[in-house]
């Protein structure tokens, strides 16, 4: 209280109006009073802002946590297929080796039956071959000789026109789209 009194016998020295600092001194009791009002509301705010913060790191650690899951899974999913690729093909040739198998246990074979048995044998393994689509590459002599599915051993003299296919000496063989061997042949050359 002294302070505020020396203070405006100062300013009455100093030529101010008194009246100036008692605005001020309301002013600043004004203002006073609204700053611990105003902090109630920063307040709801600051707890706001970390209970959304809290909500959207739970959201943020849970697509997380699915992210990591799916890509394990997937994971998984590849192995097993590298695993697995060839189950398919293999049940189909269980039955072809089974038939083998048998004709082997014969104990009087004759030639017929021997010819029956691989033409049955051939059979299955002709179905488990388009079965896994596992397709033969045999082109017919006069066919143009085709670098991506023929390979060409030989080039011989021939009547027919050049860069095709003379005799096929080993047929190939693709899965889908893919060569898995090619045919390999003997290529007429050039006149």
């Amino acid at each position: 209280m002294q302070d505020q009194e020396n203070k405006e016998v100062l300013d009455q020295q100093a030529g101010e109006a008194p009246a100036a600092d008692a605005t001020e001194g309301a002013t600043a009791q004004t203002a006073a009073p609204a700053a611990p009002s105003a902090e109630p509301g920063l307040e709801e705010q600051l707890s706001a802002t970390e209970a959304k913060l809290a909500e959207m790191h739970d959201a943020f650690m849970r697509a997380k946590a699915e992210a990591d899951n799916i890509r394990r899974r997937a994971q998984e999913d590849v192995s097993k297929a590298h695993k697995f690729a060839i189950e398919s093909f293999a049940e189909a040739m269980v039955p072809v080796r089974d038939s083998l198998e048998m004709a082997v246990k014969v104990e009087a074979p004759t030639v017929e039956s021997i010819k029956e048995g691989v033409e049955m044998t051939l059979k299955q393994l002709t179905a488990a071959f388009e079965k896994n689509r596992l397709v033969e590459v045999m082109p017919q002599a006069g066919d143009k000789l085709d670098p991506n599915k023929h390979q060409a051993v030989a080039v011989v003299p021939s009547e027919q026109e050049a860069n095709t296919v003379v005799t096929v000496l080993q047929k190939g063989y693709m899965i889908a789209d893919r060569l898995l061997r090619p045919a390999i042949v003997t290529a007429a050359a050039p006149k």
